[in-house]
């Protein structure tokens, strides 16, 4: 197999590491890292033996592939030349600011014959790929995702920005359409919603109650799943799961499992070379980025703001 030519687009915080992953992979050719900081992009090319470019467009014709870390406000006008050119894109989430923009990107991949791969991170995450298949009957799901402010994410709000990892994960988990939804978010740092808590009523009689902020004192990421013979603590930052299991005598047995390995950022990107050399539907597809666009858009839609 011949090795994958990629480039990175935009080598801020995320960016870099998405730089770090390609370059000590043996079946790809870092060809190119872009950014609009000419300083950043030489910087980062220098540190990963290879070239810098201002301008995503001078290496649309030298690449197969690309991770696009913007502002999710460029997505779709970066995303599209390349699609459309059956470049593959690994594209950081959320995929798009609306559901217009996703669903144009969507539509361009499809044109383009081109694999489209959504950055959910926490798909890859270690202790959620060891419960797949185990989470089958959820009732009650309650996740915490907080965080210090930093200046990272803030042209959108806390919704699209942290909360959806959790959606996601959710519908992963709950394959149930949503009966009703509350929502109450207040503007803290920023003039969008900083911190925001969403109930959601599927059909199935789940309901999921999910916090995100981003402007907390501590960082929290963990997500709570209740089963009908079974409850499932997920530490996502830890890497840690404790399942409380009931037997058929009634007797409550303990498991607690840490998985130290592997990186989730690595094996995401892993992911997206091998469905791009092999022509394989990739883990989270742009219809999957788009469903849980959809929900967040639902929750915008729905959001209260408490008056003071």
């Amino acid at each position: 197999m011949s090795r994958l030519r990629i480039a990175v687009i935009g080598v801020g915080h995320l960016g870099r590491f998405h730089a770090a992953k390609y370059a000590g992979m043996k079946d790809v050719d870092l060809v190119g890292v872009v950014d609009i900081d000419e300083s950043r992009a030489k910087d980062a090319a220098a540190e990963f033996n290879t070239r810098a470019f201002t301008d995503y467009r001078d290496v649309l014709d030298r690449v197969d592939a690309v991770s696009i870390a913007v502002p999710t406000s460029l997505h779709r006008d970066v995303a599209i030349p390349f699609l459309k050119r059956r470049v593959a894109v690994l594209l950081e989430k959320p995929m798009a600011s609306s559901l217009e923009e996703a669903r144009d990107i969507i539509s361009a991949a499809e044109q383009g014959e081109a694999t489209l791969q959504v950055g959910h991170l926490e798909r890859f995450n270690p202790v959620i790929m060891d419960l797949s298949g185990s989470i089958k009957r959820p009732m009650f799901i309650e996740a915490h995702r907080i965080s210090p402010f930093t200046n990272r994410g803030i042209d959108v709000d806390v919704i699209l920005d942290l909360m959806i990892h959790d959606i996601d994960i959710i519908l992963t988990f709950v394959k149930s359409d949503i009966a009703s939804v509350e929502v109450v978010g207040v503007p803290v740092l920023t003039d969008k919603i900083d911190i925001a808590n969403a109930r959601i009523r599927f059909e199935s009689g789940c309901i999921a109650n999910i916090t995100a902020s981003r402007v907390s004192a501590e960082v929290m990421r963990k997500i709570r799943v209740f089963q009908p013979d079974s409850y499932v603590s997920i530490d996502y930052a830890k890497k840690a799961v404790d399942t409380y299991t009931m037997t058929q005598d009634k007797k409550i047995l303990h498991n607690y499992k840490e998985i130290n390995d592997p990186d989730a950022l690595e094996t995401e990107i892993a992911s997206f070379v091998r469905a791009v050399a092999n022509n394989e539907k990739p883990v989270v597809d742009g219809m999957a980025g788009l469903q849980a666009m959809q929900v967040v858009n639902l929750l915008k839609d729905s959001i209260t703001i408490p008056r003071v």
